[in-house]
């Protein structure tokens, strides 16, 4: 009597395995790649509220970032300025306009205005604005030339090789605490950015973090 079953169904749930454990595994390396800010934040530019030109802030008027993120020296966050802030120069500067309006209605009532959060990183991840800056960091490594900015988008792929880029090599990224805010500041050239980044890493004491702890605690 023939078997019921031929030989090569014996090879089957073998087969079926190895086929679930290679899609799954595909399936993760895709999510491993692709699911990372470089790929699901950068571009993002969500609508905001009200409209807020860092063109014409910074770049015409010249305003200095600390002006209005009067925290990201001495916070572990850069904070968003509350709508007094605004009324400063606009309780005489357009001071009228209609799409002001939320500005002033939230200054008179205490309310904040809903902005929606543009640069984020995960929960499970420790960064520390105040550290950053105050170690020669400019804003625009992390977020791109934001005195360019009509309305501000995600600029900068801010997931762990970026950071660890920076964490290996900071020689190559720090600049003097002068021109932290001076976001169209370039160095001469390469040769002079990585003499300049060693002295001060030296100088700062700035550690080249690698380990697990130092972003995740």
């Amino acid at each position: 009597m023939s078997d019921v079953f031929p030989k090569w169904t014996n090879q089957l749930p073998l087969k079926l395995v190895a086929g679930v454990l290679l899609l799954g595994g595909s399936a993760v390396a895709g999510i491993w790649y692709y699911f990372t800010p470089a790929y699901t934040r950068v571009g993002y530019q969500p609508i905001q509220p009200v409209s807020f030109s860092h063109n014409i802030h910074v770049e015409q008027l010249g305003l200095d970032c600390r002006y209005c993120h009067d925290g990201v020296e001495k916070s572990w966050y850069s904070n968003i300025p509350a709508s007094s802030v605004c009324m400063n120069c606009h309780n005489q500067v357009l001071k009228d306009d209609p799409k002001l309006a939320l500005v002033r209605e939230s200054a008179a009532s205490g309310r904040p205005i809903p902005w929606v959060q543009v640069h984020k990183v995960p929960d499970y991840v420790y960064f520390n604005h105040a550290v950053h800056v105050n170690r020669g960091v400019s804003c625009v490594h992390c977020h791109g030339q934001l005195n360019q900015m009509d309305e501000v988008y995600h600029a900068k792929p801010l997931g762990m090789t970026f950071c660890l880029e920076c964490h290996r090599h900071p020689e190559a990224y720090l600049r003097a605490p002068a021109e932290v805010y001076n976001l169209e500041w370039q160095p001469e050239n390469q040769t002079q950015q990585l003499a300049d980044g060693a002295r001060y890493v030296k100088e700062w004491n700035v550690k080249r973090l690698e380990h697990c702890s130092a972003c995740h605690r």
